[in-house]
C-alpha cells in the first residue's frame, strides 16, 4: 500500500513540476517577467552555460547564472525600455516537450525537458534549440524553480538576437 501512495505522490509531483515548466513558458512568451521572477525560490540560479557538459556553473563561464538579485536586474533591463533588447524584443514561441523526472524526492524533483523557441524579430525568424534541466522545489507548498539550466545546442558557437530569456 505504500508503495502506491508513494507512487502517486511521485506522478502529482510530476505532473505539477511540468505544469510549472509549461506555465513558464508561456510568461516568457507573453513577456510577463514579473510573474516568472514568482516563480521562483529566492535560493534559485538560473544558468545558460557556455560549455555543453559542464557541472560546476560557479567555476565555468556561462551566457548567465543568476541568483535572484540578478535575475531582478535582468528583467528590471527588459522592461526599462532603455536597452536595445527591451525596445525591439523579438516575439517568442517556444515548445518544451520530451519530459523525464530525473530525480524525486519528497520536497523537490528535477525534470529534463527538451525547449524549441523560434524567435521573430524585424522580418526574420531564429531557432533556439536547448536541453532544460529544472530543479522544482514543492517545500512551501507552492512549486518554486531552484534551478534551471538551459543547454542551448549551439553554445559554442558565436550566439546573436538573444534578447530574451530562454
Amino acid at each position: 500500500m505504500m508503495d502506491d501512495r508513494n507512487t502517486l505522490f511521485s506522478q502529482k509531483t510530476f505532473a505539477g513540476a511540468i505544469e510549472l515548466i509549461w506555465r513558464e513558458a508561456e510568461l516568457l512568451d507573453r513577456k510577463d517577467y514579473h510573474a516568472w521572477l514568482s516563480l521562483w525560490d529566492p535560493a534559485g540560479f538560473y544558468v545558460v552555460p557556455i560549455d555543453h557538459d559542464t557541472t560546476d556553473f560557479a567555476a565555468t563561464l556561462n551566457y548567465a547564472y543568476d541568483d535572484q538579485d540578478m535575475r531582478e536586474k535582468r528583467v528590471q533591463r527588459m522592461t526599462s525600455g532603455y536597452s536595445a533588447s527591451a525596445s525591439d524584443a523579438a516575439r517568442t514561441v517556444r515548445t518544451v516537450s520530451r519530459f523525464t523526472l530525473t530525480s524525486d524526492t519528497s520536497e523537490e524533483v528535477e525534470v529534463n525537458s527538451a525547449q524549441v523557441i523560434v524567435a521573430y524579430k524585424r522580418g526574420k525568424s531564429t531557432l533556439f534549440a536547448a536541453d532544460l534541466m529544472h530543479r522544482i522545489s514543492f517545500a512551501s507548498g507552492e512549486p518554486r524553480i531552484v534551478q534551471k539550466v538551459i543547454r542551448l545546442i549551439d553554445s559554442t558557437e558565436a550566439l546573436s538576437a538573444i534578447g530574451f530569456l530562454l
